[in-house]
C-alpha cells in the first residue's frame, strides 16, 4: 500500500510538472507572438511617419528660397511669389495667442496645484480643461466665430488668435499644475517658515523652482497650435496681403496651405509643400529643443 501511495504521489508530481512546462511553453510562444505583432505595429507606424516626412522634405525643401520668405502669395496662375505674408501672419497670431493663454494658463495651474487640490470647484475646472484638451479644434473655431466674428460682421486676426489661445490654454494649465505638484513640500515649508504669505511663497519659490517645466508646457502648446488649420477657417480666414493689422482677415500658413493644396495650379502646389515643410521643421525644432533643454522635465 505504501508503494502504491508513493507511486501515486510521484505520478501526480510528474503530471504537475508536465502541466507547468506546457503552460510555460504556451506563455513563451504567446510572448513571442505579441512581441512580433508589437514590432510590426511599431515598424508600420514608424514607416508611415518616415514616409510622410520624406515626402514633405523632398517636395517642400525645393520650394524654400529667399523669395519664399520675402514675397506675398501669388495670384492664381502666376509664377513667382512666396509666403512671406502668411509666415508673418502666423507668427503674429501665435505670439498674440501665447500672450493670451500663457499667463492665464499658468495662473489656473497655480490655483489647481496649490489652492484647489481638494476643492470641488478645482475639480470642476480640472475636468473642464480635460474636455477642452480633447475637444475638436473646429468646434473651438465655430464657437469663436459665433462669439467674435458674426457680431462684428467680419473676420479678423484677433478672432483667430483667441481661437488658438483657447486651444493652448488647457495644455498650459494642466502642464503647469503637474509641474508645480512636483515641487517638494520642503520648499513650501521653508518659505512659510520665513514668514512669507502663501501666495508669495508660491510665486517666489515654487514657481521659480519649476519654471523649466512650465516653460516646456508653453512651448509644446505653441508647437501644437502652429499646425492648426480649423481654428482659423472661421476666424482669421486668409488674405493675400501683408498683415499690417489683426483687425482684418489675416494671412496664415495653415489656411494658405489648405487652399493651395486644393487648387489646380502647380506653383501653388509647390508653395503648399514649402509651407508644410516649414511648419514641420519648426515643430520638430521646438520639440527637440524642449527635450534637450528641459531633460529633467522641470523637476526642481
Amino acid at each position: 500500500m505504501d508503494h502504491i501511495a508513493r507511486r501515486a504521489v510521484v505520478d501526480s508530481e510528474k503530471r504537475g510538472r508536465s502541466r507547468a512546462m506546457t503552460r510555460l511553453a504556451r506563455r513563451r510562444w504567446s510572448n513571442r507572438v505579441v512581441l512580433v505583432l508589437s514590432g510590426l505595429a511599431a515598424a508600420l507606424g514608424a514607416g508611415m511617419l518616415i514616409w510622410v516626412l520624406w515626402d514633405v522634405v523632398a517636395k517642400g525643401a525645393a520650394a524654400i528660397n529667399w523669395a519664399f520668405f520675402t514675397e506675398t502669395t501669388p495670384p492664381p496662375g502666376e509664377e513667382g511669389g512666396g509666403m512671406g505674408n502668411a509666415i508673418l501672419g502666423t507668427l503674429k497670431l501665435i505670439a498674440v495667442a501665447a500672450l493670451m493663454a500663457s499667463p492665464l494658463g499658468v495662473l489656473i495651474g497655480i490655483y489647481l496645484a496649490e489652492f484647489g487640490r481638494e476643492e470641488r470647484f478645482g475639480e470642476i475646472v480640472r475636468r473642464t480643461l480635460d474636455v477642452l484638451v480633447s475637444a475638436p479644434s473646429i468646434v473651438v473655431s465655430v464657437f469663436v466665430y459665433l462669439l467674435l466674428v458674426r457680431p462684428f460682421g467680419h473676420f479678423s486676426g484677433w478672432a483667430g488668435a483667441v481661437s488658438l489661445a483657447i486651444i493652448m490654454l488647457p495644455v498650459v494649465a494642466r502642464t503647469a499644475e503637474e509641474m508645480l505638484r512636483l515641487a517638494p513640500d520642503e520648499l513650501r515649508e521653508a518659505g512659510l517658515a520665513l514668514g512669507m504669505p502663501y501666495w508669495r511663497m508660491v510665486l517666489a519659490i515654487v514657481l521659480r523652482a519649476t519654471k523649466a517645466g512650465v516653460l516646456t508646457g508653453i512651448l509644446l502648446a505653441l508647437a501644437r497650435v502652429a499646425g492648426e488649420t480649423a481654428p482659423l477657417l472661421f476666424t482669421a480666414l486668409n488674405s493675400p496681403y501683408w498683415p499690417d493689422t489683426l483687425a482684418e482677415p489675416t494671412a496664415n500658413l495653415t489656411v494658405t496651405i489648405f487652399n493651395y493644396a486644393m487648387s489646380p495650379y502647380e506653383r501653388w502646389h509647390a508653395l503648399a509643400w514649402g509651407g508644410a515643410f516649414l511648419i514641420t521643421a519648426g515643430v520638430l525644432c521646438v520639440t527637440i529643443f524642449v527635450r534637450v533643454a528641459f531633460r529633467k522635465g522641470g523637476r526642481p
